[in-house]
């Protein structure tokens, strides 16, 4: 088992070269001027440019990828994370709410097709980490949604997690997230093109 120092000391780690890596970033990337058409967007790499001056897309306005009509019959689902753990957790809806919140407004690119740059509400997964008493050696993460044959899977490094770049969010523009854009839960991955984002997520595991 990890345990909470061992934990703590590898997020201590992560932090300390990712603070080395956002400085460089801050410094490369280019700045977005607010009133941008969002249009002119579609082809910039979400990891070379600084979106904090833009405006938030309104929800009506946001263009939706992949699948966008399935249906998480709430009664049933649960959010489990395994793997490399010594506490695996099978999560209610009702229990991620409780979960402390983390807000941040992130940009979403689908490359050639639309950009959104929306208010992500959700929490961030160290804290699932932590109750699921992650072991020592774990390098990465897989998160997949939705359950069945649509299943998506994508993988996410250790210090995108902890740097919480990567997280789960249940609401965007401070409503709940609409069936289409992933309900009840999906990835907002910073700095990660769209197709990453995955949607109706119901598995998160992880890897040594």
């Amino acid at each position: 088992m990890f345990g909470r120092r061992g934990f703590l000391l590898q997020v201590l780690s992560a932090i300390t070269i990712g603070a080395v890596d956002f400085v460089w970033a801050q410094v490369t990337r280019k700045p977005i001027p607010r009133g941008t058409d969002r249009k002119d967007l579609v082809n910039v790499n979400p990891a070379e440019v600084d979106a904090s001056s833009l405006e938030i897309t309104k929800l009506e306005d946001f263009g939706v990828m992949g699948l966008d009509s399935y249906e998480a019959e709430l009664k049933s689902w649960q959010l489990i994370v395994d793997g490399n753990v010594g506490k695996p957790l099978s999560l209610q809806f009702e229990d991620v709410l409780k979960l402390p919140p983390l807000e941040k407004a992130v940009l979403l690119v689908c490359p050639g097709f639309f950009v959104n740059h929306g208010i992500w509400t959700g929490f961030s997964l160290n804290e699932l980490l932590k109750q699921a008493e992650v072991k020592g050696g774990t390098e990465y993460l897989t998160i997949r949604g939705p359950e069945g044959n649509y299943e998506k899977v994508e993988r996410f490094n250790w210090p995108d997690i902890v740097q919480e770049k990567v997280f789960l969010a249940y609401k965007v523009n401070g409503v709940l997230l609409p069936k289409k854009h992933g309900f009840p839960l999906r990835v907002v991955a910073q700095d990660h093109y769209g197709s990453q984002w995955v949607k109706y997520v119901y598995r998160i595991t992880a890897h040594a």
